[in-house]
């Protein structure tokens, strides 16, 4: 597990997500962005798009609002109004 960090997505309805992960690519106001296990502290705003978030090798995508996220070296926290997964949406 050690190139893995924890992540955390969160939604006035609840938790929806709290998995260790490899990656994720997320939408930023600025542009995408990806995160990896000891990325440098970060604070910033999510646009509405796509988070992609890698476990084992596998990619999944998840749509978001947009929002907010705080990275740190070993945890990341994402904040958004709504948050479902691709294959859940039908």
């Amino acid at each position: 597990m050690a190139n893995t960090f924890q992540l955390d997505i969160v939604t006035p309805e609840g938790l929806v997500f709290s998995e260790p992960v490899e990656h994720l690519r997320a939408p930023g106001i600025r542009g995408s962005f990806g995160v990896l296990v000891g990325h440098t502290p970060f604070m910033t705003s999510l646009a509405v798009g796509e988070v992609d978030i890698t476990q084992s090798g596998k990619v999944r995508a998840l749509a978001t609002s947009g929002g907010f996220i705080e990275v740190n070296p070993d945890k990341t926290v994402i904040l958004a109004q709504t948050a479902e997964f691709a294959e859940d949406i039908d």
